[in-house]
């Protein structure tokens, strides 16, 4: 019975200390030589991005909106990713909107400097009017199917414009069918 403690040991021994002293070892970047001058480190891309568009206007009233995103890079040309949004504007003692919502998307980069975007998106509106002759209320749902195009700055910043199908004057949030847009990613 002893010997086989003493053989038991001498194999956990030479296993654990002779045979993987890196399991045991602790090193700091620091500490450690390395060889560059013979290596080329290739960074892969990130898969998911995070994007934020935004919108400020002040011609007419006021107008503010931002539209954080996350995007899946499926390929170097196909991105998908879903967002939120949200945006308030205003005209000076007429009309207060405020909307929210979220929305899905495609991006396809047909060259390293041209996006086209496939988008649709649902927003929850609420309008209220406060005038002199006239004092209301009014919320309802607002879908948008945008396709668009845009040009990347860099490969961060894009901007561009998106035409929406589903708009219909008069009863649409938007206040025309083209929407110019900036979205910058992180």
């Amino acid at each position: 019975m002893k010997k086989q403690q003493t053989i038991c040991k001498i194999m956990i021994y030479l296993c654990l200390y002779i045979g993987c002293p890196k399991i045991f070892s602790q090193t700091s970047k620091d500490s450690m030589t390395q060889k560059v001058a013979d290596t080329t480190v290739v960074k892969k891309p990130e898969k998911l991005k995070f994007g934020c568009g935004f919108g400020l206007n002040f011609v007419g009233g006021t107008n503010i909106s931002v539209s954080p995103n996350l995007t899946y890079t499926i390929s170097d040309k196909i991105a998908v990713g879903g967002g939120l949004q949200g945006s308030y504007a205003a005209i000076k003692n007429l009309q207060n909107t405020t909307t929210f919502g979220a929305n899905v998307l495609g991006r396809y980069n047909p060259v390293k400097k041209i996006t086209t975007l496939l988008e649709f998106s649902e927003l929850r509106v609420s309008t209220k009017k406060d005038s002199p002759t006239e004092k209301s209320t009014n919320s309802y749902w607002d879908s948008a199917l945008f396709v668009g195009a845009g040009y990347n700055v860099t490969s961060k910043i894009s901007f561009g414009a998106k035409y929406n199908f589903l708009y219909k004057e008069g009863k649409s949030v938007y206040t025309s069918p083209v929407i110019p847009f900036v979205n910058i990613s992180f």
